[in-house]
């Protein structure tokens, strides 16, 4: 017999089309609305993923934080936990961490779960400081892989407190459009072979790597273009940078698009250049699309691809053997679709929605037990 359905109240900087964000509002959508009484706090600003939320009638509570340090935004955030009386707050990412777990600790909530997504090596002591204080009041942190949990622990949080829940990607929905008509729509020939990156733009990226790896392609294949879906603040210094090596005819930004996951089946490799990860969603997805997989060799990204099985881990910043290993797949059919294939299975055993999901259940019932 079910107990009395339990309040949760998520806290989290943005609803941008981003990781994190994607999987609160997975997480959220995909939770028994027998058992659990969802909302979601909105620090910022809303974002495209405001619309999935509403659509699935999930109250959302913006509070309209406008500084870095806004004292005032923590006071309207203390009010509305002590309005909404939630069992459990749930926090995401460093400014979610941040104020929802003071203003929860300040409002009684009997119960704190947070949320580390990604090795951060731009923190700095005293925001490290910060989090070491708050982990005191939390019950348990949650990781999406064993290198974010060990990050945090060299910096000085107790091993105790981390719960690993991977994240979760659903099977790639078949595409509505064939190879060809993409290709039509993107102007570009019907012989393209296409490599696509998906992310942010911003540092950690290295899409600057991207746009070089392409560049050295180039010069050995002339049916190579490159794909960047995905918008951020170092666009117009990429699409220079393009410009400069005179690639723009091959690199192709595309900005952000609400039908990439109908576009990812058709990319024949899947880039991610990244300095730093938790557990790339871009990186999932593909492989749930059954798309081969070059990305650096960094945690995160080693607990999603097995080298030479799902596609090939590459030294940070070594271009040369990015372009290598593309050329490889790119030449050999039945390697790309064996990569793909057993990342198509890898995906669908160890990363469903569902399992994440019914993680993130088990624990919250363990907590409020």
């Amino acid at each position: 017999m079910k107990t009395l359905k339990k309040r949760l109240l998520h806290i989290i900087p943005t609803l941008d089309q981003a990781g994190a964000e994607k999987q609160l509002s997975l997480l959220a959508r995909g939770l028994d609305p027998e058992w659990f009484d969802i909302h979601v706090c909105v620090l910022t600003r809303t974002g495209p993923l405001a619309a999935e939320l509403e659509a699935a009638g999930i109250p959302l509570w913006p509070i309209e934080k406008r500084w870095k340090l806004d004292p005032f935004a923590l006071r309207r955030l203390v009010q509305l936990i002590l309005r909404l009386k939630p069992d459990l707050v749930h926090t995401w990412l460093f400014a979610g961490n941040s104020y929802g777990r003071a203003a929860a600790v300040r409002a009684g909530v009997p119960s704190i779960v947070a949320t580390e997504r990604c090795v951060d090596p731009w923190k700095v002591w005293h925001e490290f400081a910060i989090d070491r204080y708050l982990a005191r009041h939390t019950a348990k942190i949650v990781v999406n892989s064993f290198g974010v949990r060990d990050f945090y622990v060299a910096h000085g949080l107790p091993a105790e407190k981390f719960v690993l829940i991977p994240n979760g990607v659903g099977a790639a929905p078949p595409s509505s459009r064939t190879r060809e008509e993409w290709l039509t729509q993107l102007g570009l020939p019907p012989s393209t072979r296409l490599i696509g990156a998906v992310g942010r733009l911003w540092p950690q990226k290295r899409i600057k790597d991207l746009i070089w790896i392409t560049e050295l392609l180039k010069n050995v294949r002339d049916d190579l273009h490159l794909l960047i879906v995905g918008d951020g603040p170092q666009r117009a210094r990429l699409e220079r940078y393009s410009h400069v090596i005179n690639i723009e005819d091959r690199v192709h930004f595309l900005g952000h698009r609400g039908d990439v996951s109908e576009m990812m089946p058709h990319f024949d490799v899947l880039l991610l250049a990244s300095g730093f990860e938790g557990l790339p969603n871009s990186v999932m997805e593909a492989m749930a699309a059954g798309v081969p997989v070059v990305a650096t060799d960094i945690p995160g990204n080693r607990d999603l691809v097995v080298e030479n099985v799902t596609g090939f881990l590459v030294p940070k910043g070594d271009r040369g053997e990015f372009a290598s290993r593309v050329q490889q797949i790119l030449n050999d059919r039945e390697l790309a679709q064996r990569l793909g294939e057993s990342g198509k299975q890898r995906i669908a055993e160890h990363f469903s929605i569902e399992k994440m999901v019914r993680s993130h259940a088990e624990l919250y019932r363990e907590l409020l037990e």
